[in-house]
């Protein structure tokens, strides 16, 4: 994307780093070189400062002095996408044997010595990546990147630590996904709309293939992912740019790089009629669930349909819970999302409906609405009131140093970007009130779309799904 801000875009390979490079890299002969890529600015008053070592490791540095705090953030080119069929949920089961046991460092020493410093940890894996989280004190940052470079080379994986963590992936996919009606309705989903690309496997994993996999698949399956040349960390806060440049150099400059495959990745076929699946589920009343295809993140058309879907769900006054929740009375839930993915993925829509209301009646409903989207324009009101929306709730995530690594480490692992976010603002604030028409035409296409109709299966007659009342939705950007 083109951006309206001035100088976005400004690289700087030589520079006020050139004498500090030459430092470390001959004092650290034996070690990856670093080298800078670029300076990139984030906002109008912070840079990105790249670097990359060697071995391939992308290091992000964003300079936050408000606080004594960092945050650090390892994402790697990995997820469920990357998948082959009988191996789904490998990614994410490398999620939870990441806390593990190293060559160095028993079981959960990992979580304990870092919270023993003040630190909090997290992870977690999607289509496209996978990452993990670490918030700490300033003075904890030495102490975090060696545990973090120490996972990274030397985790332990041997039949007890891979049989132990199978388990419990086995049973966080029991209560997400089997015993979880939304989860389960949003994976039959994706395996509908993907028949093709990867994006049809489950982030989680189908079952058999969790309980399947063997000590030699995550062995070959971490040698080859988790590897200095497919991470990018992101370290954001109150930080020194040489102390942190050191310290990544010491910790991961004599890490290998590995020999990443070349991608396999099979385009979805363009779909050429609606599918509809009917399905019963436990559920008190009808749901329904629709996947209209969507751009690439990336794609020209992704911020234009991102606000247009604002104007449909975005919180109370969006037309779909105006005309569904609080007019028809025949809804109690309405979202809507478009996915945030590296290739073309889905728009995704998701209805509950309100007592003995059908999911047939819903879509027909809903159907009306967006016909509606599609043959005339949105007023000038709407479009401002979406944008004024969408920016607010991009600015309130950049608050913290947390919500700052965030976006820095995903648009660098997703487009190579990590200041992609602010090419978006500006794309937002150039969309026009044609550009929604032009997309509601292109993308809300009903030959195209997979529809999930689902109806109650009879076990939970009587029961109230009251929860979800439209008087209690809140006011979130549906982006």
């Amino acid at each position: 994307m083109h951006t309206a801000l001035p100088n976005l875009r400004s690289r700087v390979r030589k520079g006020p780093f050139a004498e500090l490079l030459a430092e470390l890299n001959r004092n650290r002969t034996r070690l990856a070189q670093a080298e800078h890529d670029a300076t990139i600015p984030f906002g109008p008053t912070m840079r990105v400062e790249r670097f990359v070592l060697g071995n391939g490791l992308r290091v992000l540095i964003l300079q936050d002095n408000a606080a004594p705090v960092v945050c650090v953030q390892t994402w790697f080119g990995v997820g469920s996408r990357h998948e082959c069929v009988g191996k789904t949920g490998i990614a994410h089961l490398f999620e939870h044997l990441m806390f593990g046991e190293t060559e160095t460092s028993s079981h959960g020493a990992f979580d304990r010595t870092l919270e023993e410093a003040g630190a909090e940890t997290n992870a977690a894996t999607f289509l496209d990546w996978t990452y993990y989280h670490t918030n700490l004190p300033a003075e904890a940052l030495e102490l975090t990147l060696r545990l973090e470079a120490d996972r990274m080379s030397r985790l332990v994986l041997r039949d007890p630590q891979v049989a132990s963590e199978k388990e419990v992936v086995a049973n966080e996919r029991r209560q997400r996904v089997d015993d979880d009606v939304d989860g389960a309705i949003s994976e039959i989903l994706y395996k509908e709309a993907f028949r093709e690309h990867g994006y049809g496997h489950p982030t989680i994993g189908w079952m058999d293939d969790i309980l399947g996999f063997t000590t030699d698949d995550c062995v070959s399956f971490y040698r080859t992912y988790y590897a200095p040349n497919n991470a990018a960390m992101a370290i954001v806060g109150d930080v020194d740019v040489g102390q942190v440049l050191r310290l990544v150099q010491e910790n991961y400059g004599g890490l290998p790089p590995s020999v990443l495959p070349v991608e396999d990745v099979r385009p979805e076929p363009p779909q050429m009629e609606e599918r509809r699946i009917h399905i019963t589920k436990p559920t008190p009343t009808h749901k329904v669930a629709i996947g209209y295809r969507s751009p690439a993140l990336g794609d020209f058309d992704h911020p234009a349909l991102t606000l247009l879907n604002e104007i449909l769900f975005g919180g109370r006054s969006s037309r779909v819970h105006r005309a569904l929740i609080q007019e028809q009375e025949i809804a109690t839930d309405v979202r809507g999302w478009v996915g945030a993915f590296r290739d073309p993925s889905l728009y995704d829509v998701f209805l509950s409906a309100r007592g003995e209301h059908t999911a047939e009646a819903l879509c027909e409903a809903l159907d009306v609405i967006l016909e509606r989207a599609r043959v005339e324009p949105v007023s000038e009101e709407e479009l401002e009131k979406a944008k004024a929306r969408i920016e607010l709730a991009v600015l309130q995530g950049l608050e913290t140093v947390s919500g700052k690594a965030e976006q820095v480490g995903f648009y660098e692992i997703v487009l190579g970007d990590p200041a992609a976010l602010f090419d978006r603002l500006a794309a937002y604030r150039r969309v026009t009130v044609g550009d929604l028409l032009r997309v509601a035409r292109r993308y809300l296409v009903r030959s195209s779309r997979t529809v999930i109709l689902v109806a109650p299966d009879g076990s939970m007659e009587g029961d109230e799904d009251e929860e979800a009342d439209g008087e209690e939705c809140d006011e979130e950007v549906a982006s």
